[in-house]
């Protein structure tokens, strides 16, 4: 699946990532003005259980059920 890819800061020089289905608008209870386009039109297989990358459990529940994936609190990135 080709998707764009967000990304914004967290605390303590974390960051968090929004992922949504390429030329997708980030849905309207995602918007932040945090957010920064990281990619656009990547490629990633949305069957898998996790994108480590981003720190995003169960990718293909969250796209059907959201619209769009985001990382886990749990697995926010360093810097």
């Amino acid at each position: 699946m080709r998707v764009d890819i967000y990304r914004r800061p967290e605390a303590d020089g974390k960051h968090s990532y929004l992922v949504v289905p390429e030329g997708r608008p980030i849905p309207q209870e995602a918007i932040n003005t945090d957010w920064t386009c990281q990619e656009r039109g990547h490629e990633l297989d949305e069957t898998a259980s996790h994108w480590n990358d981003y720190g995003i459990p169960e990718p293909a529940r969250q796209l059907e059920e959201k619209e769009y994936a985001i990382t886990s609190v749990k697995e926010l990135k360093e810097d």
